[in-house]
């Protein structure tokens, strides 16, 4: 599933190409997608403006002119293809894993503009779109996720306070959304590894200190996993046919068996399931 980085990308993608653009046609091959699309989807946002693309997590959120719009969710496999109309594109994938290249099959959604089209493309159907009515109604869909890593309200402080007495699990709380928005797996794994705290302690064991480092390197992965364009886990990329190079860049993330990158540690990267998940971290700097 893409995290908030890859998430990042196709927003920056979107608004690159689709900003500002009147939607002139809106075709429906399968509502059947998470969750049932809206019966009226197709008039609902035709010949409506797009004045914004916005990410909240692993959203994207695209307004309208009136402030109605609707909410994109990648799922699981879901990937959005960008087309011009007229000229053959080498590339279409703003979205993340499988093939640049638009698939024959499982094209649920088309949205036309003047001189391009958005493809959502969805083997396993895991994501969706949703429909809102104004900013009131957006708001409410967020209003049970935690602040996200980039947010003033997410710091040292709040995370102290969060953890005060529970006995959950660290890497549990990086990817409950409630906690933090954005975060998933892989770069839950990242974070922890810079902050050398193993995945398996209990909240209520971490220092002050332990949460200021959970703060900083919780920014500074997300930012630079941006900056190198997402992670690229099987073919990620951009519209533009670039592809996301953090994956380069894992200390531990797929690094089973492999020796730590740390500079003078002599240990070992280790897997451990927590809650269904794979965790990778060092058996001897992350304790």
């Amino acid at each position: 599933m893409p995290e908030l980085p890859e998430v990042e990308i196709v927003k920056q993608s979107l608004n690159k190409k689709i900003k500002g653009k009147i939607i002139q046609k809106v075709s429906v091959k399968n509502r059947n997608l998470r969750f049932k699309l809206d019966k009226n989807f197709e008039k609902k946002i035709k010949n409506k403006k797009i004045v914004q693309i916005n990410r909240f997590s692993k959203y994207i959120i695209l307004k309208f002119d009136d402030n109605s719009g609707f909410i994109i969710h990648l799922g699981m496999s879901g990937t959005i293809h960008l087309m011009n109309k007229n000229i053959k594109n080498i590339f279409t994938n703003s979205s993340f894993y499988h093939s640049p290249n638009l698939p024959k099959k499982h094209n649920h959604i088309v949205i036309e503009f003047e001189k391009k089209k958005l493809i959502y493309n969805d083997p396993r159907r895991f994501g969706y779109f949703l429909i809102f009515k104004n900013k009131e109604e957006l708001k409410k869909r967020f209003i049970h996720f935690g602040p996200e890593p980039f947010s003033n309200n997410f710091n040292s402080n709040y995370i102290y306070d969060y953890f005060k007495n529970k006995k959950k699990n660290i890497k549990n709380f990086l990817i409950d959304q409630r906690f933090v928005s954005g975060i998933g797996n892989i770069y839950a794994s990242e974070i922890l590894f810079f902050c050398k705290i193993n995945p398996s302690k209990k909240v209520k064991y971490l220092s002050f200190n332990d949460c200021k480092k959970i703060f900083y390197f919780s920014k500074l992965v997300l930012k630079k996993a941006i900056e190198k364009g997402g992670s690229s886990i099987r073919d990620f990329k951009n519209i533009s046919g670039n592809q996301g190079k953090f994956q380069k860049n894992f200390k531990v993330y797929q690094r089973e068996n492999l020796n730590c990158l740390k500079s003078g540690c002599k240990g070992v990267i280790k897997k451990k399931i927590i809650s269904n998940r794979s965790s990778f971290f060092c058996n001897i700097c992350q304790k």
